[in-house]
């Protein structure tokens, strides 16, 4: 989907997108699990696939060295899904390793789904990187 960077930004913070989320997926790096784990939402929405495979631990069940089909099918996913939004439930902060708990709102072929994720996050070499998550 495409979205003005003068439109709210996706994650839900009130502030334009080219100043809040856009900023990381042009290389800034995210200076909490938090701030990473919207800008992650935020790229879903814009199907930025290169932005996720950047920000996803080589030890998430995901991870695969066949870019190309990786980037094709998180370009899939953000096509056919309408995100309606995102709503931070608990947000556990560490040096190394953080939680942040989440409520996403989507449509997919025309149905309304939300899940609830606790999501765990660890910092490698100075930069914040998704590893897993759990489906409640």
């Amino acid at each position: 989907m495409k979205i003005s960077v003068n439109n709210p930004c996706p994650c839900g913070s009130n502030k334009k997108f080219k100043k809040c989320c856009k900023i990381f997926h042009n290389g800034l790096k995210a200076s909490s699990a938090l701030e990473l784990m919207k800008s992650r939402y935020s790229a879903y929405v814009v199907g930025d696939s290169k932005y996720i495979m950047k920000t996803t631990h080589k030890e998430n069940q995901d991870f695969t060295s066949d870019i190309e089909a990786w980037s094709e099918s998180i370009k899939e996913f953000s096509k056919n899904s309408i995100f309606n939004g995102l709503v931070i439930l608990e947000f556990i902060d560490g040096e190394k390793e953080a939680f942040v708990t989440f409520k996403a709102l989507i449509t997919q072929h025309g149905n309304d789904v939300s899940f609830v994720e606790k999501s765990k996050f660890y910092k490698i070499d100075d930069e914040w990187l998704y590893h897993s998550g759990v489906i409640d």
